[in-house]
């Protein structure tokens, strides 16, 4: 867990692009509040391996979403039935129900479908929001802890510079 805190706040001090966060941010949004219980989880986690995202940022941030799902899920619950329900997906859902092996991604699921959708109705915001705390991190607050006295007695640690030399 330590690893990912670490390579969290290299990738937010480093000169990487802020939109590899973001996305990876975004991303763990999606994967934190969808149910692992799914195939639809598996298959987005694995295509998520292949885009150019920071993975320490995905990891600990899919992580939290899903320590706060649990508090989203009766809202997830209402918009998945509300979709459900809807005539169009209701034709569409029993049909598809239909072929083989559909029944295992769980899009019938009303959190699955209520989770799914609001997390990419979040996309655009929450990545809006995360380059923005990005940019106010690298110009403004990084600058500004750096010059307290609790900061610079901490890096002065014999721990600290070792974990420094680690990574």
């Amino acid at each position: 867990m330590l690893k990912y805190i670490i390579k969290l706040l290299k990738a937010l001090n480093s000169n990487r692009h802020p939109g590899e966060i973001a996305h990876a941010v975004c991303c763990g949004l999606i994967l934190g509040f969808l149910p692992k219980t799914n195939l639809t989880w598996y298959i987005i986690t694995f295509l998520f391996l292949f885009l150019r995202i920071n993975k320490g940022t995905l990891t600990l941030l899919t992580l939290a979403f899903s320590f706060l799902a649990p508090v989203f899920d009766a809202a997830f619950d209402k918009l998945g039935y509300a979709i459900l329900m809807w005539d169009p997906v209701s034709v569409f859902m029993a049909n598809a129900l239909e072929f083989p092996g559909f029944h295992f991604l769980k899009l019938n699921n009303t959190i699955v479908m209520g989770s799914l959708v609001s997390s990419i109705i979040l996309y655009l915001p929450v990545y809006g929001f995360s380059r923005l705390f990005i940019f106010v991190w690298r110009r403004y607050l990084v600058p500004a802890l750096r010059k307290t006295k609790a900061v610079q007695v901490i890096s002065k640690m014999k721990l600290v510079v070792k974990i420094k030399g680690l990574v």
